[in-house]
């Protein structure tokens, strides 16, 4: 567990120098003191990191369509909850319910006093008791280790990241500074305007990655049955292949978030797919290389090899 921790540090780390570079081309072409443009980025930086601090749960439960439920309208839910919660020796989190019919999960919330936990219909109705509760405890794992802070900070990051780039782009176009090369413009340009994007969200993407082990790996010894969570995802992923092709028929569910037929622009489930225990969006070839989540097939494995180490 200490290596995923250290991987997510070092991707940090490697988007605060992403950021670095950027902040001292706008300065180079903008003519501005490296110190006043620190403060700059610095100050953006903060901005965003208090916004994504004090809203996430919010947006979260308003973009995924969720509703929060109580013990008599969700008991088996909500008691699957309260136990894991008791496990983890955290507070009870708020429970929500999604009306949709594809089975998953996802968790919200800037720290354990200020979590929700959320599962679709479909969960509930595919699954046992125990693959209920390995999903429960790998949502509880990203509660425990704030993943939710985590993943709203890098995803701020990348966007921060992204759009200076663009800015930074156009600087090195339109500067004009006669002393400078314009070939050598155009090609730090195009540099800064498509590598750096792109650095900035395989980072993120790497993050959410690297967390997700972390949380099934923390699940799966929180309840002391990693074979659980590995069972759930294997239907889990059944069930999302069965929903995908239901749905290609039909008229839209407009309270279903996963439901994006006629839309033309998905952007809540697009922003929010990282959050959820089974990438929503998955696709493949090469999108697996900008998935949010790694390879189904490589977490059950991983799981069930836990399992053997625990002697379960």
């Amino acid at each position: 567990m200490r290596f995923w921790r250290l991987r997510t540090l070092s991707m940090f780390i490697y988007m605060t120098l992403l950021l670095m570079i950027i902040g001292a081309i706008l300065s180079y072409c903008f003519r501005f003191s490296i110190y006043i443009m620190g403060t700059i980025m610095i100050s953006l930086s903060v901005i965003m990191s208090l916004y994504s601090y004090y809203a996430c749960k919010r947006n979260a439960l308003r973009a995924n369509r969720a509703r929060i439920v109580d013990q008599y309208e969700e008991p088996r839910l909500y008691n699957t909850v309260k136990t894991v919660a008791m496990k983890y020796n955290l507070p009870m989190p708020e429970v929500g319910i999604v009306e949709s019919w594809t089975p998953n999960a996802f968790a919200t919330g800037r720290n354990p006093k200020d979590a929700a936990v959320v599962a679709t219909r479909g969960l509930l109705e595919m699954l046992p008791d125990d693959e209920l509760e390995g999903v429960i405890a790998h949502e509880m794992a990203h509660v425990k280790d704030r993943d939710i802070l985590v993943m709203s900070f890098a995803s701020m990051m990348a966007s921060l990241i992204s759009n200076l780039s663009y800015i930074a782009y156009f600087a090195l176009i339109f500067s004009g500074d006669r002393d400078r090369n314009p070939l050598i413009s155009i090609a730090g340009a195009l540099v800064v305007y498509i590598v750096m994007p792109i650095a900035a969200i395989m980072v993120q993407l790497g993050i959410s990655r690297s967390r997700e082990y972390l949380a099934d790996e923390t699940g799966g010894r929180t309840i002391q049955n990693p074979r659980a969570l590995a069972r759930a995802l294997e239907h889990i992923e059944k069930g999302e292949s069965a929903y995908r092709n239901a749905t290609k028929a039909g008229r839209r569910n407009e309270n279903d978030p996963f439901d994006t037929r006629g839309q033309d622009h998905p952007k809540n489930i697009y922003d929010c797919a990282n959050m959820w225990i089974s990438n929503p969006l998955r696709g493949g070839g090469l999108s697996n290389l900008f998935s949010t989540h790694p390879p189904m097939e490589e977490r059950i494995r991983r799981l069930n090899e836990l399992a053997d180490k625990m002697g379960l």
